[in-house]
């Protein structure tokens, strides 16, 4: 049966992130905003949710290695799979916004930050109030660098023609089995796992953490189908930037996350490669398939020494 559901669910979040790349470009050309602070904000957001509910309710069990498994295991995932994945199958991608110039330090700012928290082995309540605040001044940051993106003048026709009861709705509905879909595939993915007898860690750190990435790789997938490469690329930027922030900083909130530096080394040493590499691609603008298989390259690593 749960082999059943999880195919179900997969179905789910292929569907809903159809929704949600559509509505959120009705929005954008609405009020003439890039495609990238669409995806940076509103989609990234949305996709971070599964995340977010994982790792709190690990945190309200008690389960705090698994919290932060979730979120090493997000951040490696989205780089290396999704983006990888979106480089290798792009024909072309010639982002508008200068992604190096304005948005490479929300690629290794919260890293940093998070190397410096995990010292005394412990992500506290205070730690936890930090990364919201990231949170804020990351969404201060997106609008006022795309400020010329709201500025635009907006089409009258369109306006005309725009519902907003029509597009929340769909959103809403998009949201709902993107999100939906991914719980249920973590859930019945966990409930396979442990009838094949693998342990909490490789579930946290591999399958809930792959299942809560999936809304990011469906979302980019189909944005680059449809062209936005902006969109695409926004989403994981903005994912990885919510899911320290957002996800680390409301789990902390709820219990202080116990970090054991010893058992989680080669997992952290992946993140920040995968960070560090993302940084150079964007820095030479190796939107290809040179980008992608760097990528996939540390992926494989990853999974090769984790097993």
């Amino acid at each position: 049966m749960d082999y059943i559901i999880f195919l179900l669910a997969m179905a789910a979040l292929i569907y809903g992130a159809d929704f949600i790349i559509k509505e959120s470009e009705r929005i954008a050309l609405h009020f003439d905003i890039s495609h990238f602070v669409i995806g940076a904000t509103l989609v990234a957001f949305g996709t971070s949710l599964p995340e977010m509910a994982a790792s709190m309710v690990a945190a309200s069990y008690g389960k705090t290695d698994m919290a932060v498994a979730n979120v090493i295991g997000s951040v490696i995932f989205n780089i290396t799979l999704v983006l990888g994945i979106v480089f290798m199958i792009a024909k072309s991608m010639q982002p508008e916004r200068n992604l190096f110039a304005l948005d490479s330090a929300w690629v290794v700012v919260p890293v940093i930050i998070f190397l410096i928290m995990i010292q005394d082995g412990v992500i506290g309540r205070i730690d936890g109030l930090i990364f919201l605040l990231i949170m804020a001044s990351y969404l201060i940051f997106l609008f006022t660098s795309a400020k010329e993106d709201l500025e635009g003048e907006v089409d009258e026709d369109l306006t005309k023609r725009f519902n907003w009861a029509k597009s929340i709705f769909l959103l809403s509905l998009g949201f709902a089995f993107t999100i939906g879909g991914a719980n249920y595939v973590v859930e019945s993915g966990t409930n396979i796992a442990r009838s094949l007898d693998v342990s909490e860690w490789i579930i946290g750190l591999f399958l809930i953490s792959l299942g809560t990435s999936l809304p990011e790789l469906v979302v980019s997938l189909v944005a680059i189908k449809k062209g936005n490469a902006d969109m695409s690329v926004g989403n994981i930027i903005g994912s990885n930037v919510a899911n320290f922030s957002m996800v680390l900083g409301g789990s902390s909130l709820i219990k202080p996350l116990v970090v054991n530096l010893e058992s989680t080394q080669f997992d952290i040493m992946i993140m920040v490669s995968a960070s560090l590499v993302l940084l150079f691609i964007l820095a030479n603008k190796l939107y290809n398939k040179a980008g992608g298989i760097f990528l996939l390259a540390i992926l494989a690593l990853f999974i090769q020494n984790s097993f």
